[in-house]
């Protein structure tokens, strides 16, 4: 008797062959067959007109301390994901030995804009190796797959400690973290993670540990992924950082190299086309670079309290980390608001916002005086005021205490342009950023626009050829063994949708449900009809099964 059959489903296998409407039926936590069943089954899925595929494989996620205080891995199991890899840009939180626990959440709650006293509260600390986290990990029951990067800047944290974010690091603390990188591969880690993005930056605004690595400290410790003959190397990448050095660090190691993020820049419209065409031409030359890339816009909610998307202008320096009083009173200057302008105007690799104030709206008003406010844009509100836009955006969060919600399209924006980069063969659609930026935003229903919005209303892609890029061609560029197909023998890791309907909620929505009570923003799918992982329903499509022991796993073994 099979445990599970699903009746009638339009099957996308995730290979990009055609959809076959089959019925297709479960047993043991794998796919037992495929076709016209006749088998009695535990328990029967009606699914008459839904396409069934496979879950989505999701690369780019930051839930490494989330995952050790909730095992769902909201909202992304809600939001068609079975597999995640984590860890990327560098930021996991092993290895770890105890008097860097403090270190390594500080800079975690800055660069991916989560709350300290949450992470202080939440991280079940009781690892300090990497494979320890891992058991740690599993001993959870997450309700999905996992599979972890060990990141350089915890590794240099681990070594140095608050001396990771001064300065280069000696001959002998070299060598200390690339042990600690070759026995986290040993332990099971996905790949070796990095970054040298100058918006990465820890409590107090230093520099995240891994933007002080030299080459030769990079190449070094990348190298033993070379040595082990596994692995993936993931760079957040630089102003500095060429597709061209990427390049030659993967014919040194002999191992695929995956950088973020390749956008759609209004400022710099050839930087991402150039990028993946980069890409392409090393990928003639024997060598595997991608570019991971988004197909939505990224925006980001927030107050003038805690500008995350402002902080990469030189203007902000000195406002990092800054009391609310000091930001209000910089914020009335007349002569700082003149540096703001001026800022605005001058093109920087890294910069995440230019000055397009068409883009940045009121999501929410802290007053009921401004309530009118909420949905218009700073360029319509200035416009009709007959004011600079500048001045509107600063009066209007002053007003309220710095309390008033901004949402900003930041990059992206722009369909027509970022649509051949989506379909791009070296690039990779990604960049979730699940379980960070708890404050600012989710993108974890990616997946689910693509399906929706660059299937059914751009006709970007079919269908099949949308799963395929979320599922089959992700997990093979990471070397993910029989995750993001259906087939008979694979793990049941499958996702039941509509496909007139599949979307994610179109706006987030903040919940309070963090260690401490502090809250995150969180989306919901539309038109998902459920969510199993290795055979296990964990989403009914209106809310988390609660199994008993979550069925996910983590992934320690990984194609050569």
């Amino acid at each position: 008797m099979l445990d599970l059959i699903f009746r009638g489903a339009q099957i996308v296998d995730g290979t990009g062959a055609p959809a076959a409407t089959a019925d297709l039926g479960v047993a043991a936590g794998r796919i037992a067959a495929i076709g016209r069943l006749a088998e009695p089954a535990r328990d029967t899925v009606a699914a008459d007109g839904l396409v069934l595929a496979p879950g989505i494989v999701d690369v780019h996620t930051h839930y490494d301390a989330q995952l050790t205080w909730d095992p769902t891995a909201s909202p992304s199991t809600a939001l068609g994901v079975t597999t995640v890899v984590m860890g990327n840009c560098g930021f996991s939180i092993a290895p770890c030995p105890p008097e860097r626990r403090d270190l390594v959440a500080r800079n975690l709650s800055e660069v991916e804009g989560m709350s300290l006293a949450s992470l202080r509260t939440g991280i079940d600390w009781r690892f300090e190796g990497f494979g320890e986290y891992l058991d740690l990990v599993q001993s959870k029951g997450p309700h999905l797959n996992v599979a972890a990067f060990v990141g350089h800047s915890t590794v240099r944290s681990a070594v140095m400690g608050e001396a990771a974010s001064e300065r280069p690091a000696t001959a002998d603390e070299i060598a200390a973290m690339r042990a600690l990188v070759a026995d986290s591969l040993a332990a099971g880690a996905v790949g070796f993670a990095s970054s040298h993005s100058e918006n990465h930056n820890g409590y107090g605004g230093v520099p995240m540990p891994s933007r002080l690595a030299d080459e030769g400290e990079i190449r070094t410790l990348a190298g033993t992924l070379g040595a082990a003959g596994r692995g993936v190397y993931q760079m957040t990448a630089g102003p500095n950082t060429s597709v061209a050095f990427l390049e030659s660090l993967g014919r040194d190691i002999r191992r695929p190299v995956i950088f973020s993020s390749v956008f759609q820049n209004d400022t710099f419209p050839d930087r991402g086309p150039g990028q993946l065409r980069d890409c392409a031409a090393a990928a003639e030359r024997g060598v595997e670079v991608y570019g991971q890339t988004s197909c939505q816009p990224l925006t980001m909610e927030f107050t003038l309290a805690n500008a995350y998307p402002l902080s990469s202008l030189d203007v902000w320096d000195d406002l990092r980390g800054a009391e609310p009083s000091t930001l209000m009173r910089h914020f009335a200057d007349p002569g700082f608001r003149d540096r703001f302008r001026a800022t605005l105007g001058t093109p920087k690799k890294g910069k995440l916002f230019y000055g397009n104030w068409s883009r940045v709206q009121v999501g929410q008003a802290a007053t009921d005086a401004k309530r009118a406010a909420e949905g218009r844009s700073i360029a319509d509100l200035a416009a009709a005021s007959g004011a600079d836009p500048v001045d509107t955006f600063f009066d209007l969060g002053l007003a309220e205490g710095l309390a008033t919600l901004f949402s900003a399209q930041l990059i992206n924006a722009d369909e027509d342009q970022l649509q051949p980069m989506l379909q791009h063969p070296n690039g990779v659609i990604a960049l979730s950023d699940a379980g960070a930026h708890l404050s600012f935003l989710c993108d974890a229903g990616y997946g689910l626009h693509l399906l929706g919005h660059w299937v059914r209303d751009r006709r970007a892609f079919t269908l099949e050829e949308a799963v395929r890029q979320l599922t089959s061609k992700p997990a093979g560029i990471y070397r993910i063994p029989d995750r993001g197909r259906i087939a008979v023998g694979a793990p049941a890791d499958l996702m039941l949708f509509d496909p007139a309907r599949i979307a994610p909620s179109p706006r987030a929505r903040r919940v309070p449900d963090l260690p401490g009570g502090d809250s995150r923003m969180v989306r919901d799918p539309i038109g998902m009809h459920g969510v199993w992982v290795n055979g296990v329903r964990v989403h009914d499509g209106r809310d988390h099964a609660r199994p008993a022991t979550g069925p996910g796993r983590v992934l320690r073994h990984f194609s050569a």
